[in-house]
């Protein structure tokens, strides 16, 4: 089979993997609305292109906390990846290293031994993220009683004190994260981490501008617009569609990234239409490493280089700063004044 884009990857996972993993990675929270409304809000949000420019020579390069990058779109937080190639997260980030972007990592539980971990590791940020206080109800992983496959372990936590998942008679991934998230987390955990290691910290999950304004005020590096791959609370928008009032909220005090929902490279135009900095995609990476390994995760970042790229000299921007709002229009503008009929 000849891959031409992104979403064909799903279909030749779901084929590959075991059930179980195959709905950890695809599946949503209860009903799963926001599951499909992150894809769908994206088709609902048209171009507005701009014609006889000369497009000759375009321009994607970005930066990302003082890391200049080829392209804003990136790797988002995704666990677990051994359980699509025995490669893993090696893979991905060599892909991602191969394409000139970053793959962003995350730290749940906010604990310093990790922190002096990842310093020590090399790496340049921290992805926190700040929506499970409690895990979302994943009703596929309920049916399946998900735990870890024998072979894995979570690696992250050897030598550390996190316990193990076991089997339970629902969800073995729920039962574990509930006997080790700490509830009581909150904005003065942000400066308390901030104490503790000179990494900037995004804050991943934010959707409303409330919450925006408070995580510029803890020190908060940058924001990510996140539903957690809509995992969490179902019901909640699309991420395509709070992200405007997450930018207008943060006031370009802080950068605002996307993360949920992109396949195409025109999903990446309109969320920078929107005002993000860049976007992160999660289920492609996983779907494209069961598929064909490094090979994919390298496949889906060209095509959504590619597409992207076409889809700014089609809209006449040579530059991601020559993308504008004007650029598209959504369900929610305003109607544009038209010039009244000639009597």
């Amino acid at each position: 089979m000849v891959v031409t884009n992104v979403t064909e990857y799903q279909a030749i996972a779901k084929e590959k993997l075991p059930k179980m993993v195959y709905d950890y990675y695809a599946s949503g929270a209860e009903d799963q609305w926001t599951l499909e409304e992150n894809r769908n809000a994206f088709s609902r949000i048209l171009f507005r292109p701009r014609i006889l420019i000369d497009v000759s020579k375009i321009d994607m390069t970005t930066t990302v906390l003082g890391f200049k990058i080829s392209m804003p779109i990136m790797i988002s937080p995704t666990t677990m990846q051994k359980m699509a190639h025995p490669d893993g997260e090696y893979a991905t980030a060599r892909a991602a290293s191969a394409a000139g972007t970053i793959m962003v990592y995350k730290d749940r539980n906010v604990v310093a031994q990790l922190v002096r971990r990842a310093e020590g590791a090399g790496f340049k940020a921290i992805a926190l993220t700040v929506d499970t206080p409690r895990l979302g109800r994943r009703e596929s992983d309920i049916k399946n009683r998900f735990t870890l496959p024998p072979f894995l372990t979570l690696k992250n936590f050897e030598g550390l004190d996190f316990g193990k998942m076991d089997k339970a008679n629902e969800s073995g991934l729920a039962a574990y994260v509930a006997g080790q998230i700490d509830r009581t987390l909150s904005w003065k955990d942000v400066k308390w981490l901030q104490t503790i290691t000179t990494m900037p910290i995004l804050v991943k999950g934010v959707i409303t501008a409330e919450d925006t304004r408070l995580a510029v005020q803890a020190g908060a590096a940058g924001i990510i617009v996140s539903n957690h791959g809509a995992r969490q609370l179902d019901y909640v928008p699309a991420t395509i569609l709070a992200l405007e009032e997450v930018v207008k909220a943060a006031q370009g005090r802080v950068p605002v990234f996307l993360d949920g929902g992109v396949r195409r490279g025109n999903d990446v135009f309109k969320a920078m239409s929107l005002g993000a900095s860049g976007i992160f995609i999660g289920r492609p990476v996983v779907f494209s490493l069961a598929a064909e390994g490094e090979a994919g995760v390298k496949k889906v970042l060209q095509m959504l280089r590619d597409e992207f790229e076409l889809t700014m000299a089609l809209s006449g921007c040579t530059s991601l700063k020559g993308i504008t709002r004007n650029h598209i229009v959504t369900e929610w503008d305003a109607p544009r004044s038209r010039p009244a009929p000639r009597l």
